[in-house]
């Protein structure tokens, strides 16, 4: 009756947690969740107001696919002023949000025989969206101890002559991990003379603390910056996640062109209310509104970390960026599903499992909540931690 590729199809567990725990909250359940990848944070109000100032003016109808003209030069002087990134218009695609972007690329590109890389813990939708796409995705974990980031022989050892993509994210969900430019340079030298297409999904790129440096992965060097797709949106850093706003940059203006006719046949352009409202998050107007929510996230992850690495039988990583802790339950469960499914019913506590990711023996603790909730429910987790086998 279904097509095998949608038969094939998992859905994603982040979303899946994040309905069960509202659900069980519906009914009269206590219920904290930290599953969600939502900041908590409202929109800016600078942005709320171009958007009823596009309404008002009457731009409410359709535009061109890729994006108004107004919104591809922010986002083309964006990249250049804040990533060293220049692209021409012609070289950006609008979409509904990154999940779009990665589905166009992913389409684009791959067919059955090409591999793609993907370093775990990973985004639950890169391997499906790979799968999708008729390709075979190449898992490769990473360690704790490099903090989860792809190192010179991993990426060796995982290209073949099927390799046609690598995907990174900086900073990371679910780790938080933020690749170091001498890193990422020495991951270009492997990467020189292949036919290797790199997906840099840059979405928390605003997200960083205790003075991260970002830096592009097309901005190492010429050769990266011919070979990346640069993704990226407003949902995490600017708070702007039912907006529905993301966008891809290439260099290969004919690839670009492809994608915008799939997007064409499939959704066309995104919300024209939220292209006009996105030109204002993008030209640097709520910079002091992230920098808030920044600095907010950072006091959470600090306090956070602190409270997990005080119960016996957990340990986790200070992350560099993005708003999850991964925390590693290894001495308590070797079965993150069960110890989240039991956790959620028992504690009403929503975490999201780390087999999800691609990494048993974790669970994802998203901190874009406020210091009373995280307090309570990393409470609530010690307490389960503690009763546990009795």
């Amino acid at each position: 009756m279904f097509s095998k590729k949608i038969e094939a199809l998992s859905p994603s567990i982040t979303i899946a947690i994040s309905t069960l725990a509202r659900e069980l909250k519906a009914s009269g359940k206590d219920v904290i969740s930290f599953s969600a990848g939502e900041p908590d944070f409202d929109t800016p109000k600078k942005i709320k107001e171009a958007a009823i100032e596009a309404i008002n003016n009457g731009e409410t109808k359709y535009t061109a696919v890729a994006g108004t003209p107004e919104l591809l030069n922010a986002i083309k002087d964006k990249l250049a002023r804040e990533n060293n990134l220049n692209y021409e218009t012609n070289q950006i695609l609008v979409s509904n949000g990154a999940k779009q972007s990665l589905f166009n690329i992913t389409q684009a590109l791959l067919e059955e025989g090409d591999e793609v890389i993907i370093p775990a813990p990973y985004w639950v939708t890169y391997p499906e969206l790979v799968k999708f796409a008729g390709a075979t995705p190449v898992i490769v974990d990473t360690c704790e101890r490099n903090s989860f980031k792809l190192t010179v022989k991993e990426l060796e050892d995982a290209i073949t002559p099927n390799t046609k993509m690598l995907i990174l994210t900086s900073p990371s969900n679910p780790t938080g991990s933020v690749y170091t430019r001498e890193e990422l340079e020495r991951l270009s030298k492997v990467l020189e003379g292949t036919n290797i297409t790199i997906i840099s999904d840059e979405m928390y790129e605003k997200l960083l603390f205790n003075d991260t440096e970002f830096v592009s992965v097309a901005a190492i060097n010429e050769d990266m910056f011919n070979r990346t797709i640069t993704v990226n949106g407003l949902s995490k850093s600017v708070a702007m996640t039912g907006w529905r706003m993301g966008y891809l940059a290439s260099p290969n203006v004919e690839l670009v062109k492809k994608m915008t006719s799939l997007q064409s046949q499939s959704t066309s352009n995104i919300n024209s209310i939220t292209q006009y409202a996105s030109i204002t998050a993008l030209n640097g107007s709520v910079d002091e509104d992230v920098e808030r929510m920044r600095e907010a996230f950072e006091a959470r992850a600090e306090a956070a970390v602190k409270l997990f690495n005080s119960i016996d039988g957990l340990s986790v990583l200070r992350p560099k960026g993005a708003f999850y802790l991964f925390v590693n339950i290894k001495d308590v469960s070797n079965d993150s599903l069960k110890f989240c499914e039991e956790l959620l019913e028992q504690y009403g506590v929503a975490v999201v499992p780390g087999v999800g990711f691609g990494a048993e023996g974790y669970f994802r603790f998203s901190f874009a909540t406020d210091m009373v909730t995280i307090n309570e429910g990393v409470r609530r987790i010690e307490k389960f931690v503690k009763n546990l086998g009795k």
